[in-house]
């Protein structure tokens, strides 16, 4: 009998949490320019609704930043959103050791450990939003306020 493939951390939440997604494969190499945009391309949808999830540190603590792939994270306003005063993109390796996940498949669901999470407030005007489903080549789609709710995530503006 064939063994059931196992999900990853962030999709096991998902099913777990009986939150309404679904799983979009694609094929885009990791470091294709502009790839975010290469995404949203192969899965047939608009960038705005493609959502990039970095790992910075916020006064020496990690914290998870998701915003979408049309624009780049604004480090001073993520500091100011998470109550710090300066924030740097943290180190890849402390990325995915905090995150459980690896460069190009970090998600902000299912994180090995919780961090602090802001999402950008673009996200108000989405119906469904589109992160990194746990592993380099598959996003997930959910509600807005799914991915809020389970990541106890706070909105402000932290895109340029």
């Amino acid at each position: 009998m064939a063994k059931k493939a196992a999900g990853t951390p962030a999709t096991v939440q998902l099913n777990a949490q009986k939150v309404a997604h679904s799983l979009h494969a694609y094929e885009v190499d990791a470091d294709t320019p502009d790839y975010g945009a290469r995404v949203a391309e192969a899965i047939g949808i608009p960038p705005a609704q493609v959502f990039k999830t970095l790992i910075a540190e916020v006064d020496g603590s990690l914290t998870t930043a998701v915003v979408p792939v049309t624009g780049d994270l604004d480090l001073k306003a993520l500091a100011h959103a998470a109550g710090g005063k300066r924030a740097v993109l943290a180190d890849r390796a402390d990325a995915e050791r905090s995150s459980g996940y690896v460069r190009g498949g970090i998600s902000p669901l299912g994180q090995r450990r919780r961090l602090p999470t802001i999402v950008d407030d673009s996200v108000r005007e989405l119906d469904l939003m589109y992160v990194s489903a746990g592993r380099r080549g598959l996003q997930v789609s959910l509600a807005p306020d799914d991915l809020v709710r389970l990541t106890g995530a706070r909105l402000a503006h932290i895109r340029t």
